[in-house]
């Protein structure tokens, strides 16, 4: 079994603890570009780590490559218990569109350009990210996008594999060809479809990383949500993550930000305690 003391969890061979933080918005608009405030972004990346933080995700596909660069110039060399994780399957557009980058060869150039920008020999961890549909996961074979990590994994270049924006059908076949150490699918208080799947990765030893942990584009609005914040002295967004590392020992979080004093306000939600009232309060919100 995977999953060890409160606070920790086994990511692959690494332990990591459970509150992480997401890259993605260090980039500019529409993670898109230099950041706003480059300053500020080393500072959120160092300040994230000092306080503890031991997983960092990220993509070169964020900005693109600024995501990365930034991450290597505020904190390598890496902490001996950093663990980076990244992602591929997209690329950018000149004017900041995603589209898809399955092919063989985008991928394995994917792979050499994270390490390359990261400064790595060999990268921690690489989410296939699926992109069938724009909206959230959809069905379809994954099998030449993850014969050819699997690939990449054999030759020195990857330590774990995991997979991203998928089905349990698609992370069954995964699964069949590949060890596979982390699922990251969107999942937050009011968007409970893979309660079933974080259950059975639970009981399997892998970890589930939501992604939109705090609602994406469309941020978590709840009047049932502020009176549990209210009555704790907490924010909205502090239960929000507070009810997901309550939810399940194999969730590991990655919130997002910018911000140092969002930074600060997301890793204080390590302590705060959900009681069973205002657990059963925010079940109402999915209901």
């Amino acid at each position: 079994m995977s999953i060890t003391a409160a606070g920790t969890a086994k990511l692959g061979s690494f332990t990591v603890n459970r509150m992480g933080y997401g890259a993605m918005q260090l980039a500019g608009p529409g993670v898109f570009g230099p950041p706003r405030d480059r300053d500020m972004a080393l500072a959120v990346l160092r300040e994230a780590v000092a306080s503890g933080v031991n997983h960092i995700d990220a993509s070169d596909y964020y900005g693109p490559y600024v995501v990365n660069e930034l991450i290597a110039e505020a904190l390598h060399p890496y902490p001996g218990d950093l663990v980076l994780v990244t992602k591929i399957g997209a690329r950018r557009d000149d004017k900041g569109g995603w589209l898809p980058a399955f092919g063989a060869d985008e991928m394995t150039a994917a792979v050499h350009d994270n390490l390359r920008r990261l400064k790595l020999d060999v990268l921690d961890v690489v989410n296939l990210r699926m992109m069938f549909s724009p909206h959230g996961p959809a069905e379809g074979s994954l099998e030449a996008e993850l014969t050819t990590l699997a690939e990449l994994q054999q030759q020195g270049l990857i330590k774990h594999l995991g997979i991203s924006n998928v089905t349990p059908a698609q992370l069954a076949q995964a699964r069949s060809m590949a060890e596979i150490v982390c699922v990251q699918n969107a999942y937050n208080l009011a968007h409970r479809a893979d309660d079933a799947l974080i259950d059975q990765l639970g009981a399997d030893g892998i970890v589930y990383v939501p992604f939109f942990p705090l609602g994406g584009f469309s941020p978590l609005q709840s009047s049932a949500l502020d009176q549990v914040a209210a009555d704790l002295d907490a924010t909205p967004m502090q239960v929000a993550l507070a009810w997901l590392l309550q939810r399940a020992p194999n969730v590991l979080l990655i919130p997002g930000t910018s911000s140092l004093g969002h930074l600060r306000e997301n890793l204080a939600a390590r302590e705060l305690v959900l009681n069973a009232e205002a657990l059963s309060r925010l079940d109402e919100i999915a209901a």
